[in-house]
């Protein structure tokens, strides 16, 4: 359903207070103090630095409401520090985050130079990436979540790519590399239990001894879900996709918990757990984009439409709106970013409701962005938060900027959440 003027206005009217607290970069210290290095460090960060600002200020140049003079600013204090193509390096940090920063910011001839070394860069960095990714499956050796994941790993690197040259063969290359990540791997020690390609070696801290899948969108197999399913639905295609596609799906599946709120999704499954046949966690988190029912029921909804899977797509599009009915689930929100926020609620519900066919999820979106305006007068003031973009004031800036504009931001691309 359309917004209505009101809202608009006061969506526009939050976002421009926004970008207003972000004019200008914090000013370089002096010295070779470690927190002096930490915070200019952070300025490649897309999630919480300068790089996530220059999205937003790149995002209101764009449509009028801002000036390119602020953006070269905030892209000047990402790029104070070497810019890093190592193992933290992807698509929210490093190069990857700058090169998709200038890509979907920056207008035709602008930054050109910029854009050659970044993309250079990337993509040495991805062939060197898709290299041990290729060489560890050949092993037979199970991979950790950085290798695949949406935040450093190749599902956002594909995500730049599908943005910024979706005709490279690179892009291929790593949606090949994704189809046989989910391939089942020879397994031992589990009792004859089947393992998916994506069952991770590496562990959260605080997690139990013992592998497992991430079922989240930003390091879990839902990133390689959604990645896939925007490659598929601007007809990039390579062999075994859509096998690659329904194998994940019917992973997503089994794990799918009913309950009388409705169904919901583990945010990960261990060996004991896949020999039980029931997760441990007993109800839904939070109704977050990064592990909740509303990330994995885009990722979803999307995949229904690519397969043209109308029963896939009418139940994706129950969850998300039994999810948005369930107090519980909306309570749990503490803050109103992005990556776990209400403004990463607000963002995916706002593209899953521009594709629903079966449920009247924009009818949702008034309340929910009361609640982020609201999340916003009570939480400490944007000082008091990372600048960046999906982390801090930058990303809640651009999910009320785009909401008050209409518009299908590129940068969404960030968190694959929409068809660009």
């Amino acid at each position: 359903m359309p917004l209505s003027s009101d809202l608009r206005a006061r969506a526009s009217s939050a976002a421009a207070r926004l970008a207003d607290a972000l004019t200008a970069p914090p000013p370089t210290h002096a010295g070779n103090d470690q927190a002096s290095t930490a915070e200019h460090r952070r300025g490649q960060s897309l999630a919480a630095g300068a790089a996530g600002v220059a999205v937003l200020h790149g995002l209101r140049a764009r449509d009028g409401a801002g000036d390119w003079a602020t953006v070269d600013a905030w892209l000047r204090a990402a790029t104070r520090e070497k810019v890093s193509v190592g193992a933290r390096a992807g698509l929210w940090f490093g190069a990857p985050a700058l090169a998709f920063t200038l890509a979907i910011t920056a207008p035709p001839g602008r930054y050109r130079s910029a854009r050659q070394h970044l993309d250079s860069a990337v993509t040495e960095m991805t062939d060197r990436r898709l290299a041990a990714a290729n060489w560890r499956i050949d092993a037979g050796q199970r991979p950790e979540r950085a290798e695949y994941d949406l935040v450093r790993g190749l599902s956002g690197l594909g995500a730049h790519l599908l943005t910024s040259h979706p005709d490279a063969d690179q892009l291929r290359r790593v949606l090949t590399y994704l189809v046989r990540l989910t391939e089942p791997l020879p397994a031992t020690g589990t009792g004859g239990l089947t393992l998916p390609g994506w069952w991770a070696g590496d562990l959260p801290a605080g997690a139990p001894a013992g592998a497992f899948a991430d079922l989240g969108m930003a390091h879990g197999v839902a990133g390689p879900l959604a990645l896939l399913t925007l490659a598929h639905s601007r007809g990039i295609v390579v062999p075994g996709h859509l096998d690659a596609l329904h194998r994940i799906c019917d992973w997503l599946d089994t794990w799918r918990q009913d309950s009388p709120t409705g169904p919901w999704w583990p945010e990960k499954i261990t060996l004991s757990e896949l020999r039980a046949g029931r997760p441990a966690q007993t109800s839904p988190g939070r109704a977050s984009w990064c592990y909740g029912t509303p990330g994995l029921a885009r990722a979803q909804q999307l995949a229904a439409i690519a397969l043209a899977d109308t029963t896939r797509q009418e139940r994706a599009e129950a969850a998300l709106a039994s999810c948005l009915g369930d107090p519980t689930q909306l309570t749990r929100f503490i803050d109103p970013m992005l990556c776990h926020g209400w403004a990463g609620l607000v963002s995916t519900v706002h593209r899953a409701a521009a594709d629903a066919r079966f449920h009247p999820i924009g009818a949702h979106l008034p309340a929910l962005i009361d609640h982020l305006l609201h999340s916003l007068d009570m939480t400490e003031p944007a000082g008091g938060r990372p600048p960046g973009l999906i982390e801090g004031t930058a990303g809640i800036a651009a999910v009320l900027h785009s909401l008050a504009t209409d518009s299908t931001a590129s940068w969404e691309a960030a968190l694959l959440l929409g068809r660009t």
